[in-house]
Parts: structure tokens; C-alpha cells; sequence
């Protein structure tokens, strides 16, 4: 597709925060609208994630964006109209201390004001939930029944697919390699296939926004790091509602992937950068999760794996908002690990931000200049 020579809008990044923006935009009118993807749609953090979907955290606005997001994954075939094979089987968190305990108790207490059922259940029954993990040494567990996981890739194509229909244009191949602006109003994208001309850029380039803030002069504190999945051979017996399963202290996680298990883990060694390569020095310390957790899946050979990239900030929330220096640079990005479950809540507030709407739920938070004063919360129920 070639390059058009005006828009009144580019979004740079063509993930599920860049397509949703598109599609959100689009619905509401906006006429002009051009999504800029260096490689293929999708092909970066979103495609390697693990899909989860959720609303069990310890901040009430990340609760907040992740409620909006699930009511909007839960009617996705009528709205933008795809099957994005949404399990909907709950998130079980694992807890081994009592700190673990109280920090649940007190964010659970926030979910259940904002309306959504999570609930502290025993370590009995968190075994009954997912049966191939060893309840020794856990004090209890959270579980949030309404959240789950999907595909990324068919949420991308469902918000591309009708973010086309409706007018916008999404270019792939298309790296962007320099921003214009007069005084402090943006004027034109420079691309490696030509120039665009608009006033508006809305950066969602994930990992990599630091460098497209920078070329407006605007901090965007968001560094990659890598994290690494493996999907095992088939395990006969699974539940076929067992929930996706956090444990909390060894950060091993995994949920139901076709016959087999996806399976991941923080790696406390990785040091941050673009590294893109499969390596095996974080499997010792999976196998030794597993061999607390989930001895079982010692026996279960490993059939795929993937690595893709964090892209975290100091305080592990999101960067969500509009620069004050420079009109108009919007931004969504640093969202440390659960960008794609609020991708749709973000496609919302984005578009609204634009078009000088008051979104449903207050962003200023999660501004990007929070961190030049003292008091910003971090996100605790991450992994």
C-alpha cells in the first residue's frame, strides 16, 4: 500500500494497542487514519505473549482498564466481529507467605468493590482447581473466576480487519525514522518510504518507544527485557477448565495450550535489551518451579518455545497520555507485561483523549512526567 500524503492522525506500532486505537478511531469518524508497523502486525510483544486476560490486580486503575478490557474480549465476535478463542477459566494466583496472603486480601477487597467476584480460596482448593499443581508449603490462593486467556494474533486481526472496513489505512514494512515539527507542533512522520503529512502522532511502539518519543524530545521510560515461553508435548487428563495458574514467589506460571501446557517465567538474571534469541540458562530455574509446584511436569517433554519482549517502566505501570510540550503526541506504551489483556480499554481511551472526550476512567496517573515527583504506586500483583 503506498504511502498517503496526509492524515489526520499516524499511530506508530501496529500491535493490539495500535490496532485497537485504529479501530476505535475509525468507528468514531476520524477519517484520516494511518497505523505505521515496521515489520507484520502483530509481530512484536503481542504475538509472544501469553494471552491471559485479567482484572485481578493490586491497582484500582489497572483493575479498572482490566475490567473494561474483558467486558470488551468477552463480545468480540459481535464487536469488531472475530473469534479470538477466549477461555474464560479464571486466573489462580498461588501464595507460600502471609505477606503474599495480605497483599491478596487487600486487592481482592478492591476488585470486589469494583463489582468483580475474585475471591481468597484455600490451598485445598486451588489444587482442585488445577490438579497437576503440589499445594505443600501454600498459605492460600486468589482466584478470579471471569478471567482467563485468548489469542493475540486473532485479536489483532480482528481490530485490523475492521479498522479497514471502516477507512483506516495500516501499513506494514514501514519503519519510521524521524518526526518534523515547527516550534511545537508535530508537522509531518518521516517513514523509509516517504513522508506523511498530519499533526498528530499517537505512539504505541511498545518496546521500542523510547526512541520515537525521543524524536519529539518527549521521555518515554520504557526498556525492553526479554522473557521467554515453552509449550510442552500433550499431558493426558488436563482439566478442561483448569485456570491459568500464577505461583507467586517463583513467578512460574501456566495455562492450557491446545493439548499441552504453555508454560513461563521471570528470569531475574535477564538484563534489559532487544534480545530476540531463544537461550536455555533460564530452564534451571523453571525446572526447579516445576519440581516445587508442579513435579508432574518434569516427565513432559517440551515441544516449542518462543522469546518476545517486556517493555517495562520504573513503577511497572503503563504509560498512558498526551505530552505537554509538543501538540499532538499521544502515547500508550510501557505496559510491563499486561499491555495486550488491556489493549481494548486503551483503544477506548486513546480515541477519546484524542477527540477531547473524558474517558471512562481517569489515566493522569499513569502520565509519563509521574515520574519526576515522588509518590507514583507500583503495580504489585505481576509476575
Amino acid at each position: 500500500m503506498p504511502l498517503p500524503e496526509a492524515a489526520d492522525v499516524v499511530i506508530v506500532g501496529g500491535g493490539v494497542m495500535g490496532t485497537s486505537i485504529a479501530f476505535h478511531l475509525a468507528e468514531a469518524g476520524v477519517r484520516r487514519v494511518v497505523l505505521l508497523e515496521q515489520h507484520q502486525l502483530g509481530s512484536g510483544s503481542t504475538s509472544k505473549a501469553a494471552g491471559g486476560v485479567r482484572a485481578n490486580f493490586s491497582d484500582e486503575l489497572n483493575i479498572a482498564l482490566g475490567a473494561r478490557s474483558l467486558e470488551a474480549f468477552a463480545r468480540f465476535e459481535e464487536r469488531p466481529g472475530q473469534a479470538i478463542d477466549l477461555h474464560s477459566v479464571g486466573y489462580l494466583f498461588l501464595l507460600s507467605t502471609v505477606d503474599q496472603l495480605a497483599l491478596f486480601e487487600e486487592s481482592t477487597r478492591l476488585q470486589n468493590a469494583a463489582g468483580l467476584p475474585t475471591r481468597m480460596i484455600s490451598a485445598a482448593e486451588a489444587a482442585s482447581l488445577a490438579p497437576i499443581i503440589s499445594p505443600e508449603g501454600l498459605v492460600g490462593a486468589c482466584f478470579s473466576p471471569t478471567d482467563g486467556h485468548c489469542t493475540p494474533e486473532s485479536v489483532v486481526l480482528g481490530y485490523a480487519s475492521a479498522a479497514r472496513r471502516l477507512g483506516a489505512q495500516l501499513i506494514t514494512g514501514c519503519t519510521v525514522t524521524g518526526i518534523d515539527a515547527v516550534g511545537n507542533h508535530i508537522t509531518a512522520v518521516r517513514t523509509e518510504l516517504g513522508t506523511i503529512r498530519t499533526s498528530t502522532v499517537i505512539c504505541v511502539a511498545g518496546a521500542w518507544s523510547a526512541g520515537i518519543g525521543a524524536m519529539v524530545g518527549v521521555d518515554l521510560p520504557v526498556t525492553p527485557l526479554r522473557r521467554q515461553i515453552v509449550v510442552t508435548e500433550a499431558i493426558p487428563g488436563l482439566p478442561a477448565r483448569m485456570p491459568m495458574t500464577i505461583d507467586f514467589s517463583s513467578t512460574f506460571y501456566f495455562h492450557s495450550e491446545g493439548p499441552g501446557l504453555l508454560v513461563g517465567l521471570s528470569d531475574p538474571d535477564e538484563q534489559p535489551g532487544f534480545h530476540l534469541d531463544r537461550t536455555e540458562d533460564w530452564l534451571p530455574r523453571l525446572t526447579a518451579a516445576m519440581e516445587q509446584r508442579a513435579p508432574s511436569l518434569l516427565d513432559v517433554g517440551l515441544a516449542s518455545g518462543w522469546a518476545g519482549l517486556y517493555e517495562n517502566t520504573p513503577d511497572h505501570n503503563a504509560l498512558i497520555g498526551e505530552a505537554d510540550g509538543i501538540s499532538r503526541f499521544l502515547y500508550a506504551t510501557g505496559f510491563s507485561g499486561h499491555g495486550f489483556l488491556q489493549g481494548p480499554a486503551v483503544g477506548e481511551i486513546i480515541r477519546d483523549l484524542y477527540l477531547g472526550r473524558t474517558p471512562y476512567v481517569d489515566v493522569s496517573p499513569l502520565h509519563a512526567d509521574r515520574f519526576r515527583t515522588a509518590g507514583h504506586r507500583a503495580e504489585q500483583n505481576i509476575v
